[in-house]
């Protein structure tokens, strides 16, 4: 019985981000220029409930995100299953190589099965913290913005830890660093 709610469950997640990220692909196909992130939310609270989650590494062990306040930090919430979640992870790899050393931290939240997300994680090469989780993770990412609960969702924080811009849908690395690039200038 366990087994069968949880492939619901999965079923269900699935189906809410496929619509969203849908959506968001057909919104964004029209808009194809360069520009920063944009900034969907302007709301302490939404940073404050992100530094207050946690979830499980791939070892287990559970990771409080507030362990990476003080970073220019990019949150993305992601599955292996999501085609637009596969194609930017290895941009986000050469961009945490690329600017690590100042101070940029990327953390991935998978929505997924935490053997699914080894095998890509190992796969990829992911340089950078790679969390799972279920249902929680999906209401974080909603009380931070992601009404349409799609993924992939991305939030970037400056180091004084507020959310500074979001992004539903895939990110490309020049939109991207069009954002970070000023972050990372201050210390």
């Amino acid at each position: 019985m366990k087994k069968n709610l949880s492939l619901i469950l999965f079923v269900l997640i699935g189906a809410l981000a496929l619509g969203g990220g849908y959506y968001v692909y057909q919104h964004n196909r029209a808009s194809s220029a360069v520009a920063p992130v944009t900034t969907a939310i302007d709301n302490s609270d939404a940073a404050a409930t992100l530094f207050k989650a946690g979830f499980k590494d791939l070892a287990g062990i559970r990771q409080p995100l507030s362990q990476w306040r003080g970073k220019v930090l990019v949150v993305n919430f992601w599955a292996t299953w999501c085609p637009p979640c596969r194609k930017e992870i290895p941009e986000f790899i050469k961009l945490q190589s690329k600017y690590g050393a100042q101070g940029l931290q990327f953390v991935g939240i998978a929505i997924d099965e935490t053997a699914k997300v080894q095998a890509f994680s190992d796969q990829m090469g992911m340089n950078y913290p790679v969390l799972v989780g279920d249902l929680d993770a999906v209401a974080l990412s909603q009380a931070t913005g992601n009404r349409l609960g799609g993924l992939p969702y991305t939030l970037i924080l400056d180091r004084s830890g507020k959310i500074v811009g979001t992004e539903l849908g895939g990110l490309s690395t020049a939109k991207l660093e069009a954002t970070l690039k000023p972050l990372l200038a201050t210390p």
